[in-house]
């Protein structure tokens, strides 16, 4: 007989299902900590991305199988090149993303991130033929404020040099990247979340393979660190993000989801003693603001009052 953890798990009266709010929360918790794994491996970017690729590939392979999500019979071959495009996407994401720490700070690469919604919006806009609102201009306005006050370029003393804008440009590239992975990933349906996380992991290791440093000797510690990336971050997040999405409202995915960020932030000043600026802390709000009132539909254009 199969062996099903979660059936394991229930057995002893823990479901992942039973609460999916503390479900997405321990998922942001664990998101979080994503910054301090990858500098503390001290690998180079690309390198981090291979090992999270093949790590992330081989618990994503067992947990599908596990599951009987594999063999997918749907997966015809539009599908996985569709999913293969996707995951060089998601790739070069991560890619840029990691490149942001050193050149920033963890904190200053999270919150920036944080702007992947508004690219899928706009990129809906641009190739969807979306409609967009004035409502929605407005919050991406206000969020992209938020971008410019959070990256640290306006403030006058220190990190205001080339280095620091090239990180924050990189992680403007990364979150534009998601949003391109997201706008791939529509096109594969009703596919399980983990078989097309785990496509893109496959892909990653075949796209990394060339320019990843395989052979250069790491310390045992940065292998403790790469495979909590690739298990952790890429494994067991996904699957209790995925887990807990279709059991939540939109507001309360847009409130957890920014426990990401504060949690990044809170690593950052007590692991590296890199505070918050006051206009960084600023701008953080703003983003989040605006990506609550763009989940929500809030209003803010205004309104001719209807005659009484």
């Amino acid at each position: 007989m199969d062996f099903d953890p979660l059936e394991s798990l229930a057995m002893r009266g823990i479901s992942i299902d039973r609460f999916p709010a503390a479900t997405l929360a321990l998922a942001m918790v664990i998101a979080g900590s994503v910054g301090a794994f990858v500098t503390e491996s001290g690998q180079h970017p690309v390198t981090v991305v291979f090992w999270r690729c093949v790590f992330g590939a081989i618990f994503l392979a067992a947990w599908c199988l596990l599951r009987g999500y594999l063999p997918d019979r749907t997966l015809a071959l539009s599908r996985l090149a569709l999913a293969a495009l996707a995951g060089a996407c998601m790739v070069l994401s991560w890619t840029a993303f990691f490149a942001g720490f050193a050149m920033t700070s963890i904190a200053t690469t999270t919150i920036v991130y944080h702007v992947q919604p508004f690219f899928v919006v706009l990129l809906g806009v641009a190739f969807l033929n979306e409609r967009i609102s004035a409502d929605q201009i407005l919050w991406m306005l206000g969020a992209f404020l938020g971008v410019v006050l959070a990256s640290g370029l306006v403030v006058t003393q220190g990190h205001a040099d080339p280095k620091w804008a090239l990180g924050i440009a990189l992680t403007l590239g990364a979150a534009l990247l998601y949003a391109v992975a997201t706008i791939l990933a529509k096109g594969l349906g009703q596919q399980r979340a983990e078989v097309t996380v785990l496509c893109q992991t496959l892909a990653g290791v075949v796209m990394l393979a060339p320019f990843a440093d395989i052979g250069h000797p790491m310390p045992p510690a940065s292998w403790g660190w790469l495979a909590g990336i690739g298990i952790l971050h890429t494994g067991i997040a996904y699957v209790l993000m995925n887990s807990a999405f279709p059991r939540l409202t939109t507001p309360v995915i847009g409130i957890v989801t920014f426990i990401y960020p504060v949690v990044a932030i809170i690593i950052d000043w007590a692991l590296y003693a890199h505070p918050l600026r006051p206009a960084q802390a600023a701008g953080m709000v703003l983003i989040a603001l605006a990506t609550l009132g763009l989940r929500l539909g809030w209003r803010l254009s205004i309104r001719r009052a209807s005659a009484a």
